[in-house]
This record gives C-alpha cells, sequence and structure tokens, in this order.
C-alpha cells in the first residue's frame, strides 16, 4: 500500500466523494452544503435521503459518481436532487442522460398524474467546458428550459446547476460567504494541511475530521487508494486527449493559412519553387495543395 502525501482525501475522487456526501452518517455535511446552494430556490432543507441508483447503469464509475437525494424544505414541500462529480467525455450529454432518471422514477407511484417534484441536477466540476472559458469570473451556471428569443423561463422544475472549480480562485483569508467556505474545502481539501482559521466552524471542523486520512481503516485506505489512481489516470488520458485536439487544431488552423498563401500566390502568377520557399513547403506539396483546391 502506498504512503500517502496528502493529510486529507481528495474529494475529486469517487472514494472521496462517497467519504464526504455520500454516507449516512455524514449527511449533515451534504444538508449543510445543499442548503448553501439552494436556499435561495428552495428555502431550508430540513430533510434528505439518499435514494437507490441502480438505474444508472452497469458501471461502477456511473453509480459511484452520481447520489440521487430526496429533499424536503421548510414548507414541507419535496424535490430531488442529483448530486454528481464526474470528469468525462460528452459530460453534458451524461448529465441530461442521468437526469431523465429520477423524473422517470416519480410515474411508477400508481396515483402519478404527470405532476413532478423539482428536479435538480447539481454537478462539481474540477474542469472548465470551452466555451466557459472566456467567462474567467463565473464558476456557478444555473440552467433551465428558456425561449430563445425572451430568455424567460419556460419550465422551472428541471434546473442543472454545475460548478467549475478551477474558476473558484478565492484564498482562505478572502472568504467571505458560507457558499465560499463550501467551494473553497472541495476544491482545495487534499491541499490543506490544517484547517484555516475562516473556516473555524462545527460543520467544517466535522468535514476535516472525516476527510482526515489517518483515520481511514485499512480497508477504506485500499479503496481510496485505488479510487485515487482510477481518478489520475482519467485525469491524465482526458487531459492529453485535449491537448492533443487543440494541437491537431492548431496544426489545422496553420495548414489553411498556408492553403490561402498558395491559393494567392498562385492567382498572382507565382511559380511553385517561390511558394515552396515562401511556405517552407516541399514543391510536391505545393502542387497537391493546388490540385486540392
Amino acid at each position: 500500500m502506498s504512503e500517502f502525501r496528502e493529510k486529507y482525501v481528495n474529494p475529486f475522487t469517487d472514494f472521496g466523494f462517497k467519504k464526504l456526501f455520500g454516507e449516512e452518517p455524514n449527511k449533515d455535511l451534504l444538508l449543510d452544503f445543499l442548503n448553501e446552494l439552494l436556499r435561495e430556490q428552495e428555502g431550508v432543507i430540513k430533510d434528505l435521503t439518499y435514494l437507490k441508483n441502480e438505474h444508472l447503469g452497469a458501471a461502477d464509475a456511473d453509480r459511484k459518481a452520481i447520489f440521487d437525494l430526496y429533499c424536503e424544505n421548510e414548507r414541507g414541500e419535496k424535490f430531488i436532487v442529483e448530486l454528481q462529480k464526474s470528469k468525462q467525455q460528452f459530460f453534458k450529454d451524461r448529465t441530461l442522460y442521468y437526469a431523465t432518471f429520477p423524473i422517470q422514477e416519480q410515474a411508477k407511484r400508481a396515483d402519478w398524474n404527470y405532476e413532478l417534484k423539482s428536479v435538480y441536477t447539481v454537478a462539481i466540476l474540477d474542469f472548465v467546458f470551452d466555451e466557459d472559458k472566456a467567462e474567467r469570473q463565473k464558476y456557478r451556471y444555473d440552467v433551465k428550459l428558456t425561449d430563445i428569443e425572451t430568455c424567460k423561463v419556460f419550465y422551472d422544475k428541471l434546473t442543472f446547476i454545475y460548478l467549475e472549480m478551477p474558476k473558484f480562485e478565492k484564498g482562505a483569508e478572502e472568504l467571505e460567504t458560507r457558499f465560499e467556505k463550501w467551494l473553497f474545502v472541495l476544491k482545495n481539501l487534499n491541499r490543506l494541511e490544517r484547517i484555516p482559521d475562516r473556516l473555524r466552524e462545527r460543520i467544517f471542523e466535522r468535514l476535516f475530521e472525516v476527510a482526515e486520512v489517518a483515520k481511514l481503516s485499512r480497508e477504506e485506505l485500499l479503496s481510496y487508494e485505488d479510487s485515487l489512481k482510477y481518478y489520475r489516470d482519467l485525469k491524465n488520458s482526458l487531459d492529453t486527449a485535449f491537448e492533443e485536439g487543440r494541437l491537431e487544431g492548431k496544426l489545422e488552423g496553420k495548414l489553411e493559412g498556408l492553403r490561402a498563401v498558395i491559393k494567392n500566390g498562385i492567382a498572382a502568377g507565382v511559380d511553385v519553387k517561390t511558394l515552396a520557399n515562401l511556405t517552407g513547403l516541399s514543391e510536391a506539396e505545393v502542387h497537391r495543395i493546388i490540385d486540392e483546391s
């Protein structure tokens, strides 16, 4: 068994995520987090129940990365929260696919009349979508079905909330709200050596206690080691695929530029040998590009 360098578990591993948010004895941690996340929409959540999620499929990674939760707020209203942590290809497609299950489950009641409870899909991400990279200060996205022209919400019972954690850059001394404290913990937990003074609150002291690697049993350590390896392998493979795709895009862009130079040169009467010298291509490559034009 490896020697762990981190004092606290990584929340983005399946083991760490489940340890903090997926175990009945620690559901007070999840309740506090969800209250900070959903208070504006749902008021105070008083209770939550873990629902079975075998319907998610045969892949272990799917089952470990997602929890379905049945919540009740202070007004007695009930709603469902689907909590996700997963770095995978086609993430948005997966999120939409998974969101259909808590909707379909409601149809299994004998007296169902198509009036659905609200469903929230919450995704805590350790990456940033390409299309969001220009919005450097925006790390929380709340997505509903809306009319494209008026931007008015068409249906308010299906909400996707995703948190792009790499964009959250506040340090411990800059934290102002409890929600910011949660984001800081989720992003930095496995890199911390102690509880920052700003987090000296009962709920966070509980979280740090639960997350301490030294307090895990031998069986839990083995599970965490496997989970950590899986997380690192997946992260490396996806990061590599992204970099390769970006490089391929750059090369394609450069080639398009060379094609334009050759096309314009031919139109201006420049000979092939001169174009080869200008572009750094061989005369055969220049001829091939001319033939393709």
